[in-house]
């Protein structure tokens, strides 16, 4: 795989935390990291985009040094770029496998960039995008942690299963997947009936049979990974925070951009994911 991972980075300490989580991906998945400083157009001279490194800000350049001195077998650029932070940073990804960037928590990713720069950076690009919390472990600590992917028993993505899997393998942790359900209400199914525990029990059954059955051949191709299949009676949102708290990376899935029923923007689920959850979030572009 000569596909590079790129991670978006200002100087501050929530971007060293992304870089230095980037920088352990691409050490374990045997690929380059690519440092992009983005320098917002708009008064005075800016510097050729692509500046090189040596006139990178003191703050970025001892970032990049301090990641070399830790991992010197990693193969290491950056570069300084200029013009809208969204743009840079998601064409910086559409030449890459991955995209990593920082984020405080609610309404700030990549330091100074607002919430809806990196959010609209998650939700346009092909390349799956991920954001690594203020506070969270460089991706050292918390490869034990299990991979939690979100899942659709009925219709599976096989792009987010593959993601979640290659995830779990490579870390050397175990993958729990979890579908968040509700009993319908039909015609032939009445609210007080799904209410009863014997039907409850029974119609989430069949659900975990669907789920367990999307996860067959993943099974097959992963044999080292231990998997899990869940389904929950809660809210997607509410599923996945609660299993970040145990996790060491959370995979969502999101429709790729030029797909006829998909919107330049992520749902509902994935915006609160993203904003609560306590570990990584990796949002997984899909047909």
């Amino acid at each position: 795989m000569n596909q590079s991972v790129v991670v978006g980075i200002d100087g501050s300490a929530q971007s060293e935390t992304a870089a230095r989580w980037a920088a352990e991906e691409a050490r374990r998945s045997g690929r380059s990291l690519r440092m992009v400083h983005v320098a917002a157009a708009g008064g005075g001279v800016l510097p050729p985009a692509g500046e090189p490194v040596e006139r990178l800000p003191e703050p970025v350049a001892e970032i990049r040094d301090r990641i070399a001195a830790a991992l010197p077998e990693l193969a290491i650029s950056c570069v300084r770029v200029t013009g809208s932070p969204s743009y840079a940073l998601a064409a910086a990804g559409e030449r890459a496998g991955l995209l990593v960037l920082g984020s405080r928590g609610l309404g700030v990713v990549v330091g100074t960039l607002v919430g809806s720069v990196g959010l609209r950076t998650a939700s346009h690009i092909r390349c799956p995008v991920v954001l690594v919390r203020d506070g969270a472990d460089d991706g050292t600590a918390d490869t034990a942690g299990e991979v939690v992917v979100g899942v659709q028993g009925d219709r599976p993505c096989d792009a987010v299963l593959a993601f979640a899997f290659d995830q779990a393998a490579r870390r050397g942790a175990a993958l729990r997947a979890v579908e968040a359900w509700r009993p319908p209400v039909r015609r032939y199914v009445t609210q007080a009936q799904v209410e009863q525990p014997a039907i409850r029990e029974s119609l989430a059954a069949d659900r975990l049979v669907h789920l367990q059955d999307a996860l067959g051949r993943w099974r097959e191709k992963y044999p080292e990974v231990p998997t899990h299949a869940e389904v929950v009676g809660v809210g997607a949102a509410d599923a996945l925070q609660a299993a970040s708290r145990k996790a060491s990376l959370v995979v969502l899935g999101r429709r790729a951009p030029g797909h006829p029923t998909a919107a330049p923007r992520l749902g509902v689920v994935a915006h609160a994911v993203l904003h609560h959850a306590h570990s990584p979030v990796a949002v997984v572009p899909h047909d």
